[in-house]
């Protein structure tokens, strides 16, 4: 049972939930004395009623607490109110190592400095007498002021002479605790001593640094096994290049033996910081050649008109590199941060920590194009190679064809017969087709209403030129599909049509990835077939694994049917592909809010405003977080911004108007009630809009009544009813499980 918002213990004040685990849950609170902002660690009910567990919990609390160290979590205080034990640290802003190496291996230099840190911090420990007993990526905290700490002593152990000297202060032997991938031999085996955290250590350094666990298995049982048994393979023959000094410190980390670790974490550290300081051209090798990063076209033409050719001629060619599965290519969020930005082609390449990069500029003159490109080795620093291509804009297949070939042959990549056809299969021999297929996109990949509407003019002229064009069928559905489900059209209707073009789309080309996103998205929205939709979703991730578009999707409607955690694998496979894109992001925010994870949703929606600050959408959600605050002049802030930067999405009024009611501005919330009622007699409204704004008022037979119109009507906001916490007040009404059970979803 979580703390509610307001919740005292002692002088802290509850704010809003962490996270939650094993060992506890932990929140934001208000320290009363100090005005300050702590964190606040209850310990579970059930070691709280345990006499042991308890007296173990305050003494070892207070033993990390006599710790002073940068890299440790500081702990302010501890107590007990109304039966709860709880323990109070700072407040730390950043992220955790995992949600860090969910974007991918860290650069052997930043590794080996987070290393010496966690050593240190580890050493510091150790001389107290207390072992971790549980350190991996989740209890590692990287901070915005780039510090790193250890958190989460909940398993450690301290040595009798540390404690007032009572029986209970060890483990027993042949007590199995920690994480099985991150455990050394002598843990699996019941035991623990400091260099067990060592060993610890050392499985954290190499999934840092190759992105995958040194131990791993299908069960606990087989990983703890793997942990016994198997040597990991060399980080230098995998991928990434690092001196062989790191190399070996971090193997020395992982020795089964434990008398063959490092004795010390100190004596650790300071081997970290001899392989920072010492010279390592000599120590590595050239890096194959495994990454690419194709930095957005430049348009040359002084002419805007030419962007969508720009955008297309660079995305045709990272669409066909994606296809390459041992080669690493910077997605296209991040590279098109340098479109508007003037960059030395050695600074990009390093900034993106890859070894080659492709630039162009592009001039179209009538049905003339000039295409300059050229070819950087980021680690020789030399040009493999520059080429100047005219021609006749009808010969843009030949042209991306040819760049793509160029570049495979300086990758020395040999494809094989799947991926020679993925290549050089094009979607459309109708050049005049494609053109309008590009322009579609380029105002597609901008999501306002005004965009979408001219991205769906641009297929259906695409379509008409060649009528058996899959992936503009693809695209004139995804337009259909967003227009329908945000209501700027009449949902069902226009889901239908999106539905006729997805079909089109897997008709035309049954190996369309688009097609089957397409079509999966449609699937639970319209018919509220949430198997099939799923089959098609795996079925478009299945032919291409890089479309980022199916697992972003696919977590949404994970999300609407509950299955919050599914949907978090789904939501950091899209992130892997768009790191920066506020779309993902968008649908990150939304499954941490609906799965009650608070801060995390307000983290998501932060840094999605930070890459896009008009993207609207975050803006709402991140007033829904506010409201569940109790920060409502922040919540209503927000709402309007979202409202503004819309154009006239609906369900934006609708969200500000339950952000009114909640915040007891029950005057404006009704304004904004009576504002949508009006609209719906003139125009589409998704009817949750007004049924949320009812929920607000704590109007339950109006807010199901609009509930069930929503259903009808078909459009995005309904079928997340069953997840969406602004509905909780509904929860115990008859009517709003048979609008569950008539979308499928009871």
């Amino acid at each position: 049972m979580y703390l509610a918002h307001g919740t005292r213990l002692g002088p802290y004040e509850i704010l809003a939930l962490i996270g939650a685990g094993g060992m506890g849950e932990v929140y934001r609170a208000r320290d009363s004395r100090l005005e300050r902002q702590v964190a606040v660690k209850v310990l579970p009910e059930h070691l709280s009623q345990c006499p042991q567990a308890l007296s173990r919990f305050v003494r070892e609390t207070k033993a990390v607490a006599a710790l002073s160290h940068p890299n440790l979590l500081a702990i302010f205080d501890t107590g007990v109110e109304g039966g709860i034990s709880y323990a109070v640290t700072e407040l730390l802003e950043g992220e955790s190592l995992r949600a860090r190496l969910q974007r991918g291996p860290i650069p052997w230099r930043n590794s080996a400095e987070i290393g010496g840190a966690l050593a240190e911090g580890l050493a510091a420990a150790h001389s107290k007498g207390i072992t971790h007993r549980d350190l991996k990526p989740e209890n590692i905290f990287l901070t915005v002021d780039g510090r790193f700490k250890i958190l989460d002593f909940g398993l450690a152990r301290v040595e009798a002479a540390q404690t007032d000297g009572a029986g209970d202060t060890q483990t027993q032997a042949g007590t199995v605790l920690g994480t099985p991938a991150y455990m050394s031999p002598e843990q699996v085996r019941g035991t623990a001593t400091p260099v067990s955290d060592i060993f610890s250590l050392g499985c954290v350094l190499y999934e840092m640094i190759s992105g995958r666990r040194a131990f791993q298995g299908q069960t606990t049982a087989e990983t703890m096994s793997s942990v016994l048994r198997d040597t990991p393979r060399d980080l230098s023959a995998s991928g990434p290049q690092i001196p062989a000094e790191l190399e070996r410190l971090i193997f020395s980390c992982l020795e089964k033996n434990c008398e063959q670790r490092f004795q010390s974490a100190h004596d650790l550290a300071l081997h970290f910081k001899a392989v920072l300081n010492a010279p390592v051209a000599a120590s590595l090798a050239a890096p194959a050649i495994d990454s690419i990063a194709v930095l957005p076209f430049a348009n040359a033409s002084n002419d805007a008109d030419a962007e969508y050719l720009c955008d297309g001629i660079t995305e045709s060619i990272l669409n066909s590199l994606t296809r390459i599965a041992q080669l690493r290519v910077t997605p296209r969020s991040v590279a098109f941060r340098y479109k508007t930005r003037d960059f030395d082609p050695q600074d990009a390449g390093r900034e993106l920590g890859v070894r080659l990069l492709l630039t162009g500029r592009v001039i179209q003159r009538g049905d003339s194009l000039v295409v300059s490109t050229e070819l950087v080795d980021i680690a020789a620093e030399s040009q493999l190679w520059g080429e100047r291509y005219v021609r006749k804009l009808s010969d843009i297949f030949a042209l991306e064809e040819e760049i793509a070939k160029k570049i495979f042959e300086s990758l020395r990549v040999k494809l094989n017969g799947q991926q020679k056809v993925h290549v050089t299969k094009r979607s459309t021999e109708n050049s005049e087709a494609y053109q309008l297929y590009l322009r579609g996109r380029h105002h597609w990949v901008k999501r306002t209403p005004e965009h979408v509407k001219k991205g769906l003019a641009y297929f259906q002229k695409a379509i008409d030129t060649d009528p058996g064009y899959a992936l503009a069928y693809s695209g004139l559905a995804d337009c259909y599909s967003i227009l329908g489900t945000y209501s700027m059209l009449p949902a069902k209707e226009t889901l239908a049509r999106a539905k006729a073009a997805a079909v089109a789309a897997v008709a035309f080309d049954d190996q369309s990835a688009e097609g089957y996103a397409s079509l999966g998205f449609i699937r639970w929205n319209l018919d509220w077939d949430w198997s099939g939709s799923e089959r098609d979703f795996k079925r478009a991730l299945e032919l291409n694994p890089g479309y980022w578009v199916a697992p972003n999707w696919y977590a949404l409607m994970l999300t609407c049917s509950g299955r919050f955690e599914e949907a978090e694998e789904q939501i950091r496979r899209a992130i892997e592909l768009e790191p920066l894109s506020p779309f993902v992001m968008h649908m990150a925010a939304i499954n941490s809010y609906f799965a009650r994870r608070y801060t995390e949703a307000a983290e998501r929606c932060l840094k999605g405003i930070e890459i896009d600050p008009q993207f609207f959408p975050l803006h709402a959600w991140l007033g829904g977080v506010h409201l569940t605050e109790g920060k409502y002049r922040e919540a209503i802030s927000e709402l309007r911004t979202s409202l503004e930067q819309s154009g006239g999405v609906l369900w934006t009024l609708g969200a500000l108007g339950y952000g009114l009611a909640v915040a007891g501005e029950r005057t404006e919330a009704l304004q904004c009630l009576e504002d949508l009622l009006d609209r719906a007699k003139r125009e589409t409204v998704d009817f949750l809009s007004i049924a949320l704004i009812y929920a607000g008022l704590r109007d339950a037979e109006n807010a199901i009544a609009s509930l069930d119109k929503a259903c009808d009507s078909r459009g995005l906001c309904a079928v997340m009813a069953k997840a969406d916490p602004r509905l909780d007040f509904l929860r115990s009404e008859p009517g709003f499980h048979a609008i569950l059970k008539k979308m499928n979803l009871a």
